[in-house]
């Protein structure tokens, strides 16, 4: 009685340890069908590794972005004003359109009552070659602060 009351227990104890293993298992697989464990892992592994190399060409890409951004106009300044006391209103601006290294132009417009002048500089490292007025000094300045 005593042997056969002990194999019960080892019996009990089996069951239970291989529903607990198979519970472990399920959760390992997550209820994924497969042949075996290893085709299950392999599976995970090829998921990871297309992860891998979908990651490996988002930062390529994100690089790209990255390097192109410099070049692109970052800073901008506008200042709007009147240089002749015979206009109303501000219709004269100054546009600085400057990237992250200060390079790029100050566009100026120039409103009187018989036309309008439009006027290019080149900025280089928040530098003109030439002569700035009052307006585009004040307009880089804005872009840079």
């Amino acid at each position: 009685m005593v042997t056969v009351a002990i194999l019960l227990i080892a019996v009990l104890s089996l069951v239970r340890r291989t529903s607990r293993l198979n519970g472990r298992l399920d959760r390992l697989t997550r209820g994924e069908e497969g042949d075996s464990i290893e085709d299950v892992i392999d599976a995970h592994l090829d998921r990871v590794q297309a992860l891998g190399r979908g990651m490996d060409d988002l930062a390529a890409r994100t690089r790209a972005l990255e390097a192109a951004s410099l070049r692109a106009f970052q800073q901008v300044g506008l200042v709007r004003y009147n240089p002749f006391e015979d206009t109303g209103g501000n219709q004269s601006f100054a546009l600085a359109l400057l990237d992250a290294k200060g390079d790029g132009w100050v566009l100026s417009s120039l409103h009187s009552r018989t036309g309008t002048r439009v006027y290019a500089k080149a900025i280089s490292q928040g530098r003109s070659e030439g002569a700035l007025s009052a307006e585009e000094s004040a307009a880089i300045r804005q872009a840079t602060a």
